[in-house]
């Protein structure tokens, strides 16, 4: 059983009570958790050492720019694209299973996004088949 106590500790700013609990254990140190014990003055010299910031580099900028292209990367579209996106590039290549044109274009170049106009994104979506894709 825990023992509970206040008790007094040397600090560089003086004596300062704390709150102690002690285990006391045969053959071994006792364990012993203070608490407390913190002056709650504030440090006006303390030095603040704030850390430059990195500017943080761009990440896929290869879809930006495919985005900023605005052409749809089956049929050479110009104009009202979007992106058709796979949460996974191991569901584009699942053996045993024959893969739509489009899958094959998104394995081929390891991207889980592909910039598409809005019938391709309903083609892709619905199932019918396309012309071949163009690299």
């Amino acid at each position: 059983m825990a023992r509970r106590y206040a008790a007094t500790i040397a600090t560089p700013h003086g004596p300062r009570k704390c709150f102690e609990a002690r285990i006391e254990r045969s053959g071994r140190k006792p364990l012993v958790a203070r608490f407390g014990g913190i002056p709650r003055r504030r440090n006006k010299d303390a030095a603040i050492t704030d850390s430059v910031l990195v500017p943080g580099t761009i990440r896929h900028r290869e879809l930006i720019t495919r985005l900023l292209a605005n052409r749809c990367e089956i049929c050479k579209a110009d104009g009202g694209i979007s992106v058709h996106h796979v949460r996974r590039l191991a569901d584009l290549t699942r053996p045993g299973r024959p893969q739509p044109a489009w899958a094959e274009l998104m394995a081929r170049r390891r991207r889980k996004t592909l910039v598409v106009c809005r019938n391709c994104h309903d083609s892709i979506h619905t199932g019918q088949p396309k012309p071949q894709f163009t690299q």
